[in-house]
Formats: C-alpha cells, sequence, structure tokens
C-alpha cells in the first residue's frame, strides 16, 4: 500500500488513494496502520478519491477503525496533499465528505484556510438526546461525582464544548471518554474543554471520538469559536490555542459560515508491506 503521512498540528493522518491501492480494506486495516508500534501510527487514516475536476472524495477511519464524519485539520492536509501531488489544477478545492462538503484553499504562505461550512446548533441536528428541535446550548451532563455544563454543536461531526475555569485541573483521559459516550449522545461525541483567556483568545484540550486525546481538533476549534459566540463568551474571529499549535478560527456573520486556518505538513511517505 502507497501511503503519505501528514500532521495538522500534531493531528497525524495517513493518506492513500484509493486508485493506487485498488482492493485494500483501509476501514478493516485502520486500527492496525494507526498502531504506534505495530503499524505507520496515526490519529487516523484519510482516504482520497477523484471526483473530476476540483472535486475530491474525502473519507476518514479513526484509529480504533470506525469512520467518522468530518475532520477538520485532516481536510488542510488534504487540501495541501491535491495541491503538492497537482492532482488538481489551482489552489481551492471541493472535499465530499460524510458530514458534507468542505473547501480547503492553499494560501500563499503554505497555510490553509477551510470553508467549513455551516454549523448546525439543534439536538436533532447534533445529535443530542431530547427534543430535535430545541438548542443544546445547556445541555446538563452527569457524571459520577461531578456535573458539566456543555454547549452542543455540529461541524458535520458532534461535538459538545465545556468551558472551563482552569485548563490543567482538567483530567482529560478521565473525563473525556465519560462524555463520549454519555447517553445525552446517541451517536458518542469529541469532547472539548475550554478555557477562555480573552474574547478573542482561547485554550483549548480534546478528546476525539474514536481517537482518544489527540494534540489538535480542527473541526472543535470552530465547534469552540461558535459555542464562544453563542454562549457570548468570545469574538468571532479567535485564535485557540490547541496541544500542537494554533488555529485561526473566523464565524462569519456575512454567510454564518466558519473558516479555519491552520499548517499543515507532510512527515513522510512510504510503502506499506505487511500482512497479517
Amino acid at each position: 500500500m502507497q501511503f503519505s503521512k501528514w500532521h495538522g498540528l500534531g493531528n497525524d493522518f495517513v493518506i492513500v488513494e484509493p486508485e493506487k491501492n485498488p482492493g485494500f480494506d483501509f476501514r478493516g486495516s485502520a486500527e492496525h496502520l494507526c498502531d504506534r508500534h505495530f503499524g505507520i501510527g496515526a490519529d487516523g487514516v484519510v482516504t482520497v478519491r477523484p471526483l473530476g475536476g476540483s472535486a475530491f472524495e474525502m473519507r476518514i477511519y479513526n484509529s480504533d477503525g470506525t469512520e467518522t464524519e468530518m475532520c477538520g485539520n485532516a481536510t488542510r492536509c488534504v487540501g495541501l496533499y491535491i495541491r503538492k501531488n497537482k492532482l488538481a489544477a489551482g489552489s481551492e478545492f471541493e472535499l465530499h465528505t460524510r458530514g458534507g462538503i468542505v473547501r480547503p484553499k492553499v494560501l500563499d504562505n503554505g497555510s490553509v484556510r477551510v470553508d467549513m461550512g455551516e454549523p448546525h446548533l439543534l439536538r436533532g441536528e447534533i445529535p443530542v438526546a431530547g427534543d430535535p428541535a430545541s438548542g443544546a446550548e445547556n445541555l446538563a451532563i452527569e457524571l459520577p461525582g461531578r456535573q458539566f455544563s456543555a454547549v452542543g454543536v455540529s461541524m458535520g461531526n458532534p461535538h459538545a464544548v465545556i468551558f472551563v475555569p482552569d485548563i490543567n485541573a482538567v483530567e482529560l483521559e478521565k473525563w473525556g471518554p465519560q462524555v463520549e459516550c454519555h447517553a445525552l449522545f446517541p451517536n458518542k461525541t469529541n469532547v472539548e474543554f475550554v478555557e477562555v483567556i480573552s474574547d478573542r483568545m482561547v485554550r483549548m484540550r480534546v478528546w476525539e471520538r474514536g481517537c482518544g486525546v489527540t494534540l489538535a481538533c480542527g473541526t472543535g476549534s470552530c465547534a469552540t469559536c461558535v459555542a464562544g459566540v453563542v454562549t457570548g463568551r468570545t469574538a468571532r474571529c479567535i485564535t485557540v490555542l490547541l496541544d500542537g499549535g494554533e488555529l485561526q478560527i473566523d464565524y462569519s456573520l456575512n454567510d454564518n459560515h466558519v473558516y479555519m486556518t491552520g499548517p499543515a505538513c507532510e512527515v513522510f511517505r512510504g510503502q506499506y508491506t505487511e500482512t497479517r
């Protein structure tokens, strides 16, 4: 299997083209490929298939073998992958995912700006248990010995954004999986813990559904900005400080779309040869 290894702020992916690897079971092999001891090592496997012109299908398989709808950091990596490998002309592309269409644009400085589309805030859209037509801006999450108030947002995949006074006090590996699998979330959820530093800067840590702790989450950063605006905590343009670096998020008042800007980097490429 031919592959290329990429990361966006430390959130790393094995990118492959199915047409170059006919018959390979990417979903069935994702857990082994992502294993950091016995495989290549990554948070997920991403497939890129041309649809014609500047359009591509992007599918994302988590490190536990599940398929997810959307991944913000992967969209930046795929956008630069397409540009670098000249799979389409120009610098702006259209990625068709299970969570909708997103549009990465490679900027002159090498960073990638992605139109992530509109956020979804109704329980039925995220999804969150309860009245599907009601909002999800104040979700009471009961855990053993602890209660959180979360904001539910979908960026093509579900997020529970939890604002906290001190990010350093968050027990991410303990609380993250408890919130991910809470009964409120029928499809499970990504979990963001967020400390507001100012109305234009936040510090965020993430527990990703199907992956666990990751160094960055693009859709989670977008969801955090939306949650900050909805609850009056932040401005529409913010810097999100992640374990792996910084993202710039703009929740546009003009079109209600969320725009994410940040780096992407190819680490290495190779031939996966192990058979099991």
